[in-house]
């Protein structure tokens, strides 16, 4: 009789957070379509779970010195490959990973989920991916040390076709996402054990501070890699690997 494989301690997290939103999803779409209320919920935890798994299980090993945590998915990101900051060049060619990616239940016309087949490129996941490589060299280098999570699993799209992000939900509608995505953000650093928690943006690491309240880690942030950012247009590597080192984080030399 063969055994069976244990599942990985952040896909068994990723599972139930998927089922804690895919639960919640509906509350979200408003019946209105005023510009900024949400007429479409993705979640890659679930059409995307192929590759979103393939990513934790061949670089979520513990321990982990840095947790850099996002905010959600972007549409061209992460809600295409299920990997965190997920710009489809990067997770193929640099991280190695690709896996059948379903089709959602609904998708607004302008934002449709292809997977690996998205000709657009998610900037700031290029940024991000792109200076990992520049510092690190090869994958296996980086996650060493690092391992990158968004704290939101889901994509939230207004009936223009335009994302929505979490902090712009309503409050009532929030709680009780955010309580879930609490859970599993503590849930994931007990089981990283990092020394470091750092948030990408103001959102993430607002987040951080109140999901990891009285754990003994050392929480920061960094400014997110965003073309909506002209600081981050400026040269985000450069300012990011500045922030990380004022936390005490090493980073050494380029090979």
């Amino acid at each position: 009789m063969t055994a069976r494989r244990a599942v990985h301690p952040l896909v068994r997290i990723a599972r139930e957070l998927s089922a804690e939103v895919e639960r919640l999803a509906p509350s979200f779409v408003a019946a209105s379509a005023a510009p900024g209320a949400v007429a479409f919920v993705y979640n890659p935890l679930a059409y995307a779970r192929a590759p979103h798994e393939l990513y934790l299980e061949r670089h979520g090993h513990a321990p982990k010195e840095v947790l850099l945590v996002g905010m959600n998915p972007g549409p061209f990101g992460m809600a295409q490959t299920g990997v965190p900051f997920g710009e489809v060049a990067a997770v193929r060619d640099w991280l190695g990973l690709e896996a059948p990616v379903e089709a959602p239940r609904a998708t607004h016309p302008k934002r449709p989920v292809l997977g690996f087949a998205c000709p657009r490129a998610e900037v700031s996941g290029a940024r991000l991916w792109g200076w990992a490589r520049a510092r690190f060299g090869t994958p296996e280098r980086f996650f060493a040390r690092f391992f990158v999570v968004n704290y939101c699993p889901l994509v939230f799209v207004d009936a223009g076709g335009r994302n929505v992000t979490p902090d712009k939900l309503p409050a009532a509608l929030r709680a009780p996402l955010e309580a879930a995505c609490d859970r599993a953000l503590a849930r994931t650093v007990d089981a990283l054990a990092p020394r470091h928690v750092v948030g990408v943006g103001a959102f993430a690491a607002e987040v951080a501070r109140r999901a990891l309240a009285g754990r003994a880690v050392a929480l920061g942030q960094v400014l997110h890699p965003s073309p909506a950012s002209p600081k981050a247009n400026r040269g985000w590597a450069a300012l990011a690997e500045a922030e990380l080192r004022a936390l005490g984080i090493a980073l050494g030399e380029r090979d």
